[in-house]
């Protein structure tokens, strides 16, 4: 039967609270303590209490989990005192830097794909390898894609893929067929797109404009046998590649399959919640798999995911799994194996998988994914059963993003408004783009 949100949720404060429990009976009757910490007792008195702290961004209801997490972790390991450093993702890399220049980086730090490589680089971060974490239940390209120039420093908490979520209902109310997704072609995804909003009498869009974000660029490049970044953390996507990322946006936009520059604009601040398929405006709109939750919550109805059209007619596929965020250890931190054994226990522990659910992505350690299904939410349930299917596609993961690769983001919001406008052509909008994101990551 299918786990409710609440339900999940008590069931995850009942397994902290049942640990708890069983620590306190445990030090009750002499217990010599957890394995690796040479026989001490818990205590704040105790000369072998550890503390160490543990920092992640997020949201409120993110923090309650984490929290429980914590507290989880405590009382399966008495001897170590975890202190929380969580704030908001607009805050988050601000206060991480200042840390990072101040010699005090948190010993266990939440750390994001375009960031790791910088200070991985800066000698902030300890090798993996060199502590006990274990990984056997991990996809090797999933772990591959915490390696900077052969050192492991940053474990995925999940993974997710990109993809189209899409609204059926809209579909069949402009009397438009969903695609077979195993198939479709770029130029099926067009059209599909054009008849949507043709089929609405232009009441409805086909699809929200792709192009703020250069995930679906990666895709492309794949497909065409290219990379954004390459291994060696150089450009590796042609300009031809990069102008017809732009050129099929702005071509959707004026046969009327997306919505007009201002529009797409607003939609693109709107976040999640605003997106066309939450707000019932549009049939179809990229994002994340983890995503689909707060989308279809947002909607109030049953959505569902698409694959990237292009995969069966490429060079090769390019869906990728996603690493959601990375745990890596402060190369300073004089607590590194009380540290290993918090990531440890975040990445391999069913306990913590249970509380955590897809919030960090779909777990990373396949056995601990497989326990926690019984209790995702519908739509989480159904991104899971869209990674498990397109997994046996993806060939490899992609390269880690060279040092500078965080301000691509902001490259490809001003450019992308730039060419949305009609400010400068697709082909200009390639060149600018490849310019400043070299320059960006030189």
């Amino acid at each position: 039967m299918q786990v409710g949100r609440g339900t999940a949720r008590a069931r995850r404060l009942g397994a902290a609270v049942a640990a708890t429990a069983m620590a306190v009976t445990l030090a009750a009757c002499g217990s010599s303590g957890s394995p690796g910490t040479g026989g001490s007792t818990s205590g704040s008195d105790d000369p072998d209490q550890v503390t160490i702290t543990f920092a992640w961004w997020g949201s409120d209801t993110r923090q309650q989990i984490t929290e429980e997490v914590i507290a989880a972790f405590e009382a399966e390991y008495p001897h170590i005192t975890v202190e929380p450093d969580f704030t908001s993702w607009d805050n988050y890399f601000e206060r991480l830097n200042v840390a990072a220049a101040g010699g005090s980086l948190p010993d266990v730090i939440t750390q994001q794909e375009r960031f790791l490589a910088e200070y991985a680089s800066r000698g902030l971060l300890a090798d993996l390898r060199e502590l006990d974490i274990a990984t056997d239940a991990i996809d090797p390209s999933v772990i591959e894609s915490g390696e900077v120039d052969g050192t492991f420093v940053g474990i995925a908490t999940g993974v997710s893929s990109h993809a189209l979520v899409t609204d059926p209902a809209i579909f069949a109310e402009a009397g438009v067929d969903l695609p077979d997704d195993t198939t479709w072609s770029w130029d099926d995804y067009e059209a599909v797109a054009n008849a949507i909003s043709a089929g609405s009498g232009g009441e409805l869009f086909g699809v929200q404009n792709y192009s703020f974000l250069e995930v679906v660029l990666k895709i492309m490049a794949r497909q065409n046998g290219e990379e954004v970044f390459t291994e060696d953390g150089e450009l590796g996507v042609s300009v031809d590649t990069v102008e017809a990322w732009f050129q099929r946006s702005v071509d959707l936009m004026e046969s009327g399959g997306e919505p007009s520059a201002s529009v797409s604009t607003e939609i693109n601040a709107a976040g999640v919640e605003g997106s066309l398929p939450a707000t019932g405006q549009g049939a179809m709109a990229w994002f994340w798999s983890n995503q689909l939750d707060a989308i279809q919550s947002a909607a109030g109805r049953d959505l569902q995911l698409l694959r990237p059209p292009g995969e069966a007619d490429g060079v090769r596929t390019g869906a990728y799994l996603y690493p959601t965020m990375y745990y890596s250890v402060a190369e300073s931190s004089p607590h590194p194996e009380e540290a290993a054994l918090l990531v440890d226990f975040l990445i391999n522990s069913t306990t913590a998988g249970e509380l955590i659910l897809m919030d960090r992505g779909l777990p990373s350690n396949t056995e601990v994914r497989e326990a926690v299904l019984p209790l995702l939410s519908d739509a989480d349930r159904v991104g899971a059963d869209f990674v498990a299917e397109i997994e046996p596609t993806i060939v490899d993961g992609t390269p880690v993003p060279p040092v500078g690769a965080g301000e691509t983001t902001q490259i490809t919001q001003r450019v992308n408004s730039d060419v949305l406008f009609g400010r400068i052509t697709p082909r200009e909008a390639a060149e600018r783009w490849l310019d400043e994101v070299g320059t960006a990551i030189s």
